[in-house]
Parts: C-alpha cells; sequence; structure tokens
C-alpha cells in the first residue's frame, strides 16, 4: 500500500545524497534517517516534509538498567514512565534551541522504546532550506562531547 514518493521528495533525496551519505532509507520511498553522532541523538526527514530530531531509548534497554537485582515485572507503561526519566537529562540539553528554532516537542511511545522527537516543517522543493537546517542540527546536536 506504498505510494509513489513525489517528485519533489525524490529530488530532494537526490540534492542530499552527497552532501549526506550517512543517510539511510530503511523503507523503500520512506523516510531519511542518519544518526547525529551525539549519544543516540537521530535526524529523520519524512517524505510528508518534517524533519525530526530525536532521542529515544529502547524498552529493553530500560528493563535491562531497572532489573538490575528487580526480579518483579513492571508493565509496559511503568516502563516507559522510567524510559521517560532516563531520556529526560540528554533532552533537556537541546530543548530550549530546539523550540526556539520552530521544532514542535512530542513524546513517542510504543511497545519497544520511547522518544523524546522534535519536528518541524519543511518545504520538499527547496533543498538548499533543508540542506542548511540539517546542517544546523548536525552542528547543534551532532557535535560529539
Amino acid at each position: 500500500m506504498s505510494q509513489e514518493p513525489s517528485p519533489a521528495w525524490t529530488s530532494l533525496r537526490a540534492s542530499l545524497a552527497p552532501t549526506f551519505p550517512q543517510l539511510q532509507e530503511f523503507e523503500s520511498g520512506g523516510a531519511l534517517t542518519m544518526d547525529l553522532g551525539s549519544d543516540g541523538w537521530v535526524l529523520e526527514l519524512t517524505p510528508g516534509g518534517q524533519l525530526l530530531c530525536q532521542y529515544g531509548m529502547a524498552l529493553d534497554d530500560v528493563m535491562t538498567l531497572l532489573s538490575d537485582g528487580t526480579p518483579e515485572d513492571l508493565g509496559t507503561d511503568e516502563i516507559a514512565k522510567q524510559a521517560k526519566y532516563y531520556i529526560q537529562p540528554e533532552v533537556s540539553k537541546y530543548r530550549a534551541i530546539l523550540l526556539k528554532s520552530g521544532f514542535s516537542e512530542q513524546t513517542d511511545m510504543t511497545d519497544e522504546y520511547v522518544a523524546a522527537r522534535f519536528e518541524r516543517s519543511i518545504d520538499l522543493t527547496n533543498p538548499i532550506a533543508v540542506q542548511d537546517l540539517m546542517r544546523w542540527c548536525v552542528k547543534t546536536i551532532g557535535v560529539t562531547h
């Protein structure tokens, strides 16, 4: 049921490949993703015109951290709450600058992970602006400490 990517998306993708060779497409015609190189931050571009900067944690990793000496089973909701607690310090480093730069914040939760997602609409027909925003994200978040 996947639809054909728009010409603007196809063109944008082609223009980004030489500049950002680390972008990966996990589904044909789907979002482009790359690590920001900073402790688990990921940048994602969607065919629908969103640029996302997100930081998350797999629930399995949270369970490993929590189960250190505690054998009881926790429900997914409890684990997700703990995951939000664990990702908060990293997210708070960049929250203010991302929000000030026009991103909005959401929390993504699935059975596999919890992530803080900052998203901003992009103009697929303006590859220069998209590249500039991606560079800004890489420069702002991708600085390795």
